[in-house]
């Protein structure tokens, strides 16, 4: 009877991993199906983004500045979790319009979204600054809980950023305090209340008490992707700390998956994810999520995020390499191997030569032997090149180029295949070289501006006011900095700076001249100085 309980037990715990597997397989599916479908939520985000500016800058127009304001907030909404650039640059046109409207509720609001913005970012002493010059003390509890929220988070995180005993503990402490002044405002049968409730018993070592509260919140409340997001996203943490691996997947697959519906690019939850994934085995797995988290962080230029990614993806890229190489060396082996058998069979040959019939299908096998061998060698040398090769930031341009390409070649074979010979001069007549030069340009002055974004200040700073050189509206470089932006990458010889922009030798040689004559520093170290203009 002990013996058939014992074998009954087993096979409710092999059901129950066997479930548990298969759920978390199921979910990782999903995910992948998500990324794959991530542009079509990136366009309806840009369509969203789009209209709202259009209708900004009609009330910008009108100098309808309230509706401009809402206009504005709204805007900022859609990139706070997406890009900070552009949330940085709206924020700042939000304090404007604010302190155009004269509202002191405005104008707090603003200066409460401008810290939660270079907070996202990782400018915690911009962030705390900028939040502690204001005063709450007339503003609404509304307000003053949303001022709370936000320097509690800044504290929190910049306890994580730091990581150290003293610091961070220090820091963690002001934080509670100041989510203990949030959570007083907030109305107890409220989701902001849970999630403020399941933060603060995290940030007190209440893991068990913490996964609570995030589990009434997402079962209890009908809460927006993104909210859901941050709720799965700390019950995957919380379920880490408390040994519950399996469901620390699970709640940070869940999370993955929000953040891809919800477009949100400052996010943990798929980093958290390639690391549990890198630690099950899963290597190709957890180096692809890593590489989409770095590139999100990268996108949204949150320096945190960046610096946090970049500590795990060498690890994860290291152990991948080390599996690639030890394929490597097995298929070493399985040649040497291969090879010692043919010396064997060789041998063989000599020693029964009287068995002539049989050594001449053992020769047959040895040949094939060693053109299997000669493929293989071929194929270890192929991926050892490709392995060496360096892609370029103009990979893509490339790509681009290569499409166009493929796309006239299919127009003109549809217009033969219907005869319609009269169409193909103007197929001909309608490539516009010109278009595709500017689009390269256009590519070449935004990697570049990328990498130097400070590059026209410093370049000015050459020169005196007068002769400052200043792009026209609709470009990012003109002729006269492309030059010297080339050269500031390293590209000195005239002749390739003329054929990169489709001038003579003696135009580009003359553009040098006349500039260097302009500047304020000496025509012999006017290049030095180029090469001094310092990157992100």
């Amino acid at each position: 009877m002990l013996q058939k309980l014992s074998v009954f037990v087993f096979l409710l715990f092999l059901l129950f991993t066997a479930t548990g597997s298969t759920e978390t397989e199921s979910l990782l599916r999903q995910l992948d199906k998500e990324l794959s479908d991530r542009d079509h939520y990136l366009e309806a985000k840009h369509q969203r983004m789009a209209q709202l500016s259009s209708e900004l800058h009609l009330h910008e127009q009108t100098q309808n500045v309230e509706k401009a304001y809402q206009r504005c907030a709204e805007l900022l909404n859609e990139y706070q979790s997406f890009s900070y650039d552009s949330a940085f640059r709206y924020v700042c046109l939000l304090n404007r319009l604010a302190y155009a409207s004269g509202e002191e509720q405005k104008i707090a609001r603003s200066k409460i979204r401008m810290g939660f913005t270079l907070l996202s970012s990782g400018l915690f002493k911009e962030s705390l600054d900028t939040l502690h010059h204001l005063s709450t003390f007339h503003l609404p509890d509304s307000l003053k809980e949303e001022y709370f929220n936000v320097l509690a988070r800044a504290y929190f995180d910049l306890a994580d950023y730091n990581n150290d005993d003293f610091f961070s503990r220090e820091y963690r402490k002001q934080g509670i305090i100041y989510l203990d002044s949030a959570i007083g405002l907030i109305p107890e049968n409220s989701s902001k209340y849970w999630a403020a409730l399941g933060l603060r018993r995290m940030k007190a070592d209440d893991y068990s008490g913490s996964a609570d509260a995030f589990n009434f919140l997402i079962s209890k409340f009908d809460i927006s992707d993104h909210t859901y997001a941050i709720a799965t996203s700390s019950l995957g943490y919380l379920y880490s700390l408390l040994g519950r691996t399996d469901e620390s997947i699970d709640m940070l697959i869940r999370a993955a998956i929000a953040d891809i519906r919800s477009s949100t690019r400052e996010t943990v939850a798929l980093r958290n994810l390639a690391v549990h994934l890198f630690n099950k085995g899963d290597i190709n797995r957890a180096y692809r999520y890593i590489k989409i988290a770095l590139d999100d962080a990268t996108n949204y230029n949150a320096r945190h995020r960046k610096v946090e990614v970049g500590s795990v993806l060498p690890i994860i890229e290291g152990e991948r390499l080390t599996t690639v190489e030890r394929q490597r060396k097995q298929l070493l082996n399985y040649s040497f191997i291969l090879s010692m058998l043919s010396v064997l069979v060789l041998s063989f040959f000599f020693i029964i030569f009287v068995q002539y019939r049989k050594l001449n299908k053992i020769r047959n096998v040895l040949q094939n032997t060693n053109n299997n061998l000669r493929e293989i060698n071929q194929s270890l040398e192929e991926a050892n090149k490709i392995k060496q090769e360096y892609i370029g930031y103009f990979f893509s341009v490339n790509s681009e180029y290569i499409d166009k390409m493929e796309e006239f070649r299919k127009s003109i074979h549809r217009k033969i295949a219907a005869k319609q010979y009269s169409d193909l001069d103007n197929i001909i007549r309608n490539s516009d070289l010109k278009k595709e030069r500017e689009n390269l340009y256009l590519n070449f002055d935004k990697i570049f501006l990328k990498i130097f974004p400070g590059f026209i200040t410093e370049f000015n700073k050459l020169f005196k006011v007068e002769d400052r050189i200043i792009p026209g509206n609709d470009e990012l470089l003109n002729t006269d900095l492309r030059i010297f932006a080339l050269i500031r990458l390293g590209i000195t010889d005239n002749e390739k700076i003329s054929k990169f922009l489709n001038y003579s030798v003696n135009t580009i040689y003359t553009y040098k001249t006349k500039i260097k004559n302009k500047a304020m520093v000496d025509r012999d170290t006017f290049e030095q100085k180029i090469m001094e203009i310092k990157s992100i």
